[in-house]
């Protein structure tokens, strides 16, 4: 069998490793004392530094790569793969840098797979241009929700809106105030077969009812350079069907992937979105 990679993989690596090289790594240092003279410790994505990486990283054709179809660079995971390792030897910077980095990455492929038009223009298009970020809203404190047939947050229909109501924790870069957009994953129908129960909605951060409670910490360090990980509540919070669009929940492992959610492939996810049906 044969392991090498194909002319484009080793085209794209040879120039990755170059930034890396070049631009990279010689940032590191600089993006650390500019985060710590940032006013909101939380921004992390408006240091300058990483705004020119990201310029050069356009420029070299290293952008979205890893997403597949019109919206990215078109690799096959087999492709991405090794640039994604490569990008690991940066952590907390390469994968910002080339606007790869999760949880933008999983909550842009739902949208690019599920997101209705006007969706797409109004919120897969920025994260594409890395002008905002995102975060997806599972993981919830009275239930082990690494099994997200478990979820307790309840999204309800109340003629063109859906209502929510529970909260969340551990939300990967929900401090951040560019976190403009939610992936919110409730239980729309409890009298449903256990693995049809719940959806995800759309849910922008400004939305009134939305609280964001603390960042949490382990062992003491709390991620900031990454955006943090926030607790969340839902209280009341309203969201128009026709923008928010619940993608009903049909299987037990999620179409939202692993690259932007820590590796919970066991969570349910859409099949589609039923463009503001009801769930």
């Amino acid at each position: 069998m044969d392991f090498a990679f194909d002319q484009h993989t080793e085209e794209l690596r040879a120039r990755l490793l170059d930034f890396m090289d070049n631009h990279v790594h010689p940032a590191e240092p600089v993006f650390h004392e500019q985060l710590r003279a940032l006013p909101d410790r939380w921004a992390w994505d408006s240091v300058p530094v990483l705004a020119e990486l990201r310029a050069e990283a356009r420029h070299r054709g290293l952008w979205n790569l890893f997403l597949p179809g019109e919206h990215g660079a078109g690799l096959t995971n087999l492709q991405y793969a090794p640039l994604a390792e490569i990008t690991g030897r940066s952590g907390h910077l390469a994968p910002a840098a080339l606007n790869c980095s999760a949880p933008d990455t999983g909550n842009m492929e739902v949208l690019s797979m599920f997101g209705t038009e006007a969706q797409r223009k109004e919120w897969l298009e920025p994260l594409l241009d890395g002008e905002i970020r995102s975060s997806f809203a599972m993981t919830e404190p009275e239930v082990a929700s690494s099994d997200a047939t478990n979820i307790a947050t309840r999204i309800e229909r109340d003629g063109d809106h859906y209502v929510l109501n529970g909260r969340k924790w551990w939300i990967t870069g929900a401090m951040n105030p560019n976190a403009r957009i939610l992936i919110v994953m409730g239980k729309t129908d409890p009298s449903a077969d256990r693995h049809r129960q719940q959806s995800m909605v759309l849910v922008p951060r400004d939305t009134p009812g939305v609280e964001v409670v603390r960042g949490m910490e382990v062992f003491g360090y709390d991620d900031h350079d990454h955006g943090g990980h926030a607790e969340l509540v839902f209280t009341d919070v309203r969201c128009p069907s026709r923008t928010s669009s619940a993608a009903r929940a049909t299987g037990s492992r999620s179409r939202r992937p692993a690259s932007g959610r820590g590796g919970s492939t066991t969570a349910c996810g859409p099949s589609g979105w039923p463009n503001g049906r009801s769930s």
